[in-house]
């Protein structure tokens, strides 16, 4: 076994890592970049190595930079996480010129799969079924928008290089191709240095089912069985399961084993999974009917690898470790066994009802469920024994969430003896986690499991958009709870600025009459007066939208900091939590939350909103002007395309009116709130 690594990835994935390495006995080398000299995953190994600037391609993408890591700190071998170097040739077969381990599969295989034309073609050539489409080399335009109609609309486009939803869209007609392939290409050379694409005829109501192999250095190869990746949004997941509801033993047999042989074919060693689509020609929950498809081969570790470990008891970056050392694989596939229902929950920093538009900034409140297990604490925990509720991390309170990279921020892992108790699981975790900072999904994954379709696993890629309704766009918690939340802190306030002199009690005790104390409130886009009455008993009112309902709010002492508080309102009785962020008001109830703003009134008099501009976003870099100066444009029309987070995000007018002047020209880089032209209304 190694008696040293170096980790070259960032967040959680190095946290991971770095938990089972430190069980193992391994010493741990992290690698970071100027944005992240202080971030959890330097923190969570032994030593680390500074690599170079805060954009990917100076620092996490510099093959040379992290080999002389490597080297100069003595590490065996180098496991590459996921994302970034995980699936370059080009880096694997560095490390092994250079005497390292690579901790991942052999150049070759990498390069195989990694092009998804070429990766097709040799999967047909081994017998695994194949979605009908065009693989092929010649990429001029005029060809492949022929070949789109000959396989027949709607297509999907994916880059060749490609994964993770980059570089992907679903065409439905001939008169969209031509655009959307141009944006396929941008984003692929962007994220892969590669605009090749290919085209596949678009399956329709298809499930995203995933094998997890391992091979050993000996010839072995056996599958863990599956997970269910179909709730996406932007081609990227954000929930995932296994096993994946439905399944019956003969499909997963049948899946398990076509796995097996994409893997041996490309002689595959290491862990990687194996993607297929999943046509279901008889409706939901009907696996006699299901056809499925080879998609791709991811080959590394998978961001939802924990919901296999929690099905199998096993960990599979032991697995990863001990196989690169050279050992055989440490059980056979009769070996195996399933047990229980485990899902994932990405928690990232996004606004879903913009378009799931990436969000940055600092996570001022990063609480989690009370009493979940943490994978960076891996070593306390036994394997065998899943934890109900796992977090894996790769950030902590009072960190940022930089531009520069992925905007996940951690995982959310439950286990249950079956499907209905690990949905109850979910829902309870994803209550009690509490960000406030960037927006963030939480409260959307919320409501996508407590939708109708995925209770019922009624399952396929477009469940988010079948569930519109019901997930975007939904009030945030009512007027009367958001307030109490906020006069409950609000009292809490006081009462820790008061000391044992009678006269500076700050509770506004009157001798005659009630004290009144009044609140506006910025909530769910309107202004609203909220007071809070006082009586000369102590007894207190709160009055929102002409309601007054009997008021009481004291802290819950087992919460330092008392940010939770015990309320009752009217005849509710209510367990809030509230955390004060400037003058915005995040609260926290069972059944959702809202973040408000508290206005100080003479601090805002006199201002006015600012119009006739469009404005960035989020930090990241222009791509292009889709109108020019002179031009007249319609609100919603699209104006302006920025890349950030490795994704491309049109923007789109925020009213009727004539471009009068573009600030930046395609390639600058912008920051958050800056212009990037100015609109005259007409």
């Amino acid at each position: 076994m190694f008696k040293k690594i170096l980790i070259a990835n960032r967040g959680e994935i190095t946290c991971r890592v770095a938990a089972t390495a430190r069980r193992l006995g391994i010493a741990t080398v992290a690698v970071y970049s100027d944005a992240d000299a202080n971030a959890r995953h330097v923190l969570a190994c032994d030593e680390a190595v500074h690599i170079g600037g805060a954009a990917p391609h100076e620092s996490y993408l510099r093959h040379e930079r992290i080999l002389q890591a490597a080297l100069a700190t003595g590490s065996q071998a180098v496991h590459p996480g996921y994302g970034f170097l995980s699936e370059n040739a080009t880096f694997a077969q560095a490390c092994g010129a250079a005497g390292i381990v690579f901790i991942g599969p052999p150049p070759d295989a990498i390069r195989a799969m990694g092009l998804k034309a070429e990766s097709k073609r040799l999967m047909e050539a081994a017998g695994v079924p194949l979605v009908p489409g065009y693989h092929g080399a010649d990429q001029d335009p005029a060809l492949l928008q022929r070949e789109a109609g000959l396989i027949g609309y709607p297509v999907l486009i994916k880059a060749s290089a490609g994964g993770g939803g980059k570089g992907m869209r679903v065409v439905a007609s001939e008169a969209e191709f031509a655009t959307a392939l141009a944006s396929c290409r941008r984003e692929a050379a962007s994220s892969f240095g590669d605009d090749a694409v290919l085209i596949e005829r678009y399956v329709q109501r298809p499930r995203h089912v995933e094998i997890q192999v391992f091979a050993d250095a000996q010839g072995r190869c056996v599958h863990m069985f599956e997970r269910d990746c179909s709730v996406q949004r932007r081609h990227q997941k954000l929930l995932e399961e296994a096993p994946a509801p439905g399944m019956t033993p003969e499909r997963r047999r049948e899946m398990g084993e076509a796995a097996v042989k994409a893997a041996q074919a490309v002689g595959y060693v290491g862990a990687g999974t194996v993607e297929f689509i999943v046509e279901q020609t008889l409706g939901y929950g009907r696996p006699e009917g299901w056809r499925f498809y080879f998609m791709e081969m991811n080959t590394r570790l998978q961001v939802e690898h924990p919901v296999t470990e929690a099905i199998t008891g096993l960990d599979l970056v032991e697995w990863q470790l001990r196989i690169a050392a050279g050992e055989p694989l440490p059980l056979a596939q009769n070996d195996l066994h399933l047990h229980g229902h485990a899902i994932e929950a990405r928690l990232c920093a996004e606004n879903p009802d913009a378009d799931f538009l990436p969000s940055t900034g600092t996570l001022a409140v990063l609480r989690w469920p009370a009493h979940a297990a943490f994978r960076r604490n891996a070593e306390a925990q036994a394997a065998q024994a899943p934890a109900p509720v796992r977090v894996d991390a790769g950030f902590g309170e009072g960190d940022t969430v930089s531009p520069h990279y992925d905007s996940m921020i951690a995982k959310l892992i439950v286990w249950g003896e079956d499907r209905e108790q690990a949905l109850a699981r979910l829902d309870a975790a994803l209550a009690q986690t509490h960000i406030v900072g960037p927006h963030t999904n939480a409260a959307f994954l919320r409501r996508v499991v407590q939708s109708d379709s995925f209770a019922k696993a009624e399952l396929d890629t477009a469940l988010i958009e079948r569930e519109r309704a019901a997930l975007f766009d939904v009030p945030a918690l009512p007027l009367p709870v958001a307030a109490a939340g906020v006069a409950a802190h609000a009292l809490a306030l006081e009462r820790g600025a008061e000391d044992a002199d009678p006269w500076s009690r700050r509770d506004g005790w009157r001798l005659f009459g009630a004290a009144v104390r009044r609140f506006e409130i910025d909530h769910a886009g309107g202004r609203h007066s909220v007071s809070l009455e006082r009586s000369h008993d102590a007894a207190m009112q709160l009055e929102v939208g002409g309601e007054r309902y009997a008021f009481t709010a004291s802290p819950l002492a087992v919460e330092a900091g008392h940010d939770r508080y015990d309320v009752r309102l009217g005849e509710r009785r209510l367990a809030l939590a509230v955390y004060a962020v400037g003058e915005s008001v995040a609260v926290f109830a069972p059944e959702g939350s809202a973040l408000l703003r508290e206005v100080d009134v003479l601090v805002h008099a006199g201002e006015v909103a600012e119009a006739g501009r469009l404005t960035a976003p989020m930090p990241g870099r222009v791509i292009a002007f889709l109108a020019q100066p002179g031009e007249r444009v319609s609100r919603g029309q699209p104006l302006a395309v920025m890349e950030a987070m490795k994704m491309e995000h049109t923007l789109n007018a925020p009213s009727d009116g004539v471009v009068a002047a573009l600030r930046f020209a395609a390639g600058d880089q912008v920051a958050e709130g800056e212009a990037l032209l100015d609109l005259e209304e007409q």
